[in-house]
């Protein structure tokens, strides 16, 4: 479903991500996980289409996407949810949600400017999509209530949900639990399992590493821009290189 092949990025002479290759299958949840520095952001913002890289291609569903912009790649399925409460204030909840469906309409400048009968359906169309996502994440009944209302947990599933209206094939999130306590954690990671369980394949770009071993089927692990080990979550827990990027190591020896 989504193909990194040799990917690398860098900044002046130091790369940030180096000659990267990996894999996510259909129905996938691919944990991204390293220590600070490792290029899990860099790497996240190559595939959304925030940066180009120096080398190496992305390709979704076997297309390559490098050259495409951000909004192309979302209406070719890329979904996202970026780290923060990114939002549009003044909007409430419901307009929020389908403002992510817009990318899916065909009506365009002059019918939506017109009011065709064309946009007119559409727009009835892209509400109740909308509506149904918020009740699948849990916010039904708050449509009306202004964005920037919500507290910081119902804002983070109101992003999913507007990721969520792109009808995405693949979506990627950075740092989703970033700034959310424990119950709101545990009810973010519900709804993702959720996907998953219908599923939609994911990437999830994580510091929480108790997050990404509980969600992930496989987990990619980075380390100054390289892969250092891919695995599943037992695999990965016992990786004496895993062990030693975030622990450090003592005589060759993982600590």
């Amino acid at each position: 479903m989504l193909r990194v092949e040799a990917l690398s990025r860098r900044f002046g002479g130091v790369y940030a991500v180096q000659d990267l290759s990996f894999e996510v299958a259909p129905g996938e949840l691919r944990g991204i996980i390293g220590p600070n520095g490792a290029g899990k952001s860099t790497l996240f913002h190559v595939i959304a289409g925030h940066l180009r890289a120096n080398s190496g291609r992305v390709l979704l569903r076997g297309e390559p996407i490098d050259r495409l912009r951000p909004d192309q790649r979302a209406q070719r399925g890329l979904g996202i949810v970026y780290q923060g409460a990114r939002f549009f204030r003044g909007l409430t909840v419901r307009e929020n949600v389908m403002v992510g469906a817009h990318c899916q309409t065909r009506h365009g400048f002059f019918g939506a400017a017109l009011r065709s009968p064309l946009c007119r359906r559409e727009e009835r169309e892209i509400r109740a999509r909308a509506d149904a996502l918020l009740e699948q994440v849990g916010l039904t009944g708050l449509g009306d209530r202004m964005a920037e209302s919500l507290p910081l947990g119902q804002q983070r599933a109101m992003q999913l949900a507007t990721a969520l209206a792109t009808n995405p094939s693949v979506l990627l999130l950075d740092e989703p639990a970033s700034g959310l306590h424990s119950t709101e954690r545990q009810q973010f990671a519900r709804l993702i399992r959720g996907l998953c369980a219908q599923g939609l394949t994911l990437l999830l770009v994580e510091h929480d590493v108790a997050l990404v071993t509980s969600l992930s089927h496989k987990i990619t692990v980075l380390d100054l821009g390289r892969m250092i080990a891919e695995g599943s979550p037992a695999e990965i827990r016992a990786d004496p290189g895993v062990i030693a990027a975030y622990l450090g190591s003592v005589e060759g020896e993982p600590s």
